[in-house]
């Protein structure tokens, strides 16, 4: 698996790649992504809309879409099954990971998609060009596969807390975790799934954003009791810093991360 690339290799190879950007920011937060995007963006970039390209028929958000949605948002973007496709972000949750994640659950070569190691902050501080030119897409026609055995459910959560066949890792921020500060979306109750513990994403990360390597990431997990000989699953509030911890674990372990899709914000609706 070709987990990351650095902005050296991308700035090498771009004309060889797919560019995604995938910024995406909490509701809270009082920025547009693709207005962002509009007024600079890494050469040949294709903004690549997290909430929009998900299932429009749940209330909660960025959930995978059907397998037929996939092709037809991908083919549209005038993607095909043989390119090698490059995600980066300038949010403040590396969104870039859960696309990443959505085209592995899609069936797309492992080693054919990769995110951008140290994201579009690292890329601007380093100099590196940026444009404001939009990409013409040509349309696809993108086939896709589902590998349902890396996503998993509120039912084989809730199963899981009394028969314990895998591990569940919660990226959110320990105050989160814990119940001491509210969730940024309205209508959850705090806390955390009884039985899993906590992993905040960004000690996975350096001060500039890239990874930290992979001997680092073996020695955090272990620390925080999580065993890698076991079956992992990740969750966090929405689904999204999730796949940051499964794209780590997956550096570890070289396998595909398995999601809760739902996370907290299926898991913590309050009971009406």
């Amino acid at each position: 698996m070709k987990q990351l690339v650095t902005t050296e290799w991308l700035e090498k190879n771009i004309d060889q790649v797919k560019v995604l950007d995938a910024t995406w920011c909490l509701p809270n937060s009082n920025r547009n992504a693709e207005e962002e995007f509009n007024l600079h963006h890494i050469k040949n970039s294709i903004f690549f809309d997290i909430d929009k390209n998900s299932d429009q028929n749940t209330s909660l958000p960025h959930m995978l879409p059907s397998i037929q949605k996939w092709e037809e948002i991908v083919s549209n973007l005038g993607l095909k099954n043989s390119d090698h496709i490059i995600i980066y972000d300038n949010s403040n949750v590396y969104s870039s990971c859960r696309v990443w994640y959505s085209f592995i659950y899609f069936g797309h070569d492992t080693n054919l998609v990769s995110v951008l190691d140290g994201d579009f902050k690292k890329w601007l501080k380093e100099k590196r060009p940026t444009s404001k030119e939009v990409a013409k897409i040509s349309r696809t026609n993108y086939i896709a596969k589902e590998d349902k055995s890396i996503v998993i459910n509120k039912k084989q959560v809730e199963d899981n807390i009394i028969r314990k066949k895998f591990q569940l890792i919660d990226a959110r921020s320990k105050q989160r975790f814990l119940g001491l500060q509210p969730e940024p979306r309205q209508g959850l109750r705090s806390g955390h799934v009884q039985g899993s513990k906590n992993l905040p994403f960004q000690l996975l990360l350096n001060d500039d954003r890239t990874f930290k390597k992979r001997n680092e990431l073996i020695n955090i997990f272990n620390k925080n009791e999580i065993d890698n000989d076991k079956d992992i699953a990740f969750t966090c509030g929405s689904g999204v810093t999730a796949c940051i911890l499964g794209l780590a674990n997956s550096i570890i372990s070289g396998k595909k991360p398995t999601i809760y899709d739902g996370s907290w914000s299926e898991y913590g609706l309050e009971k009406k």
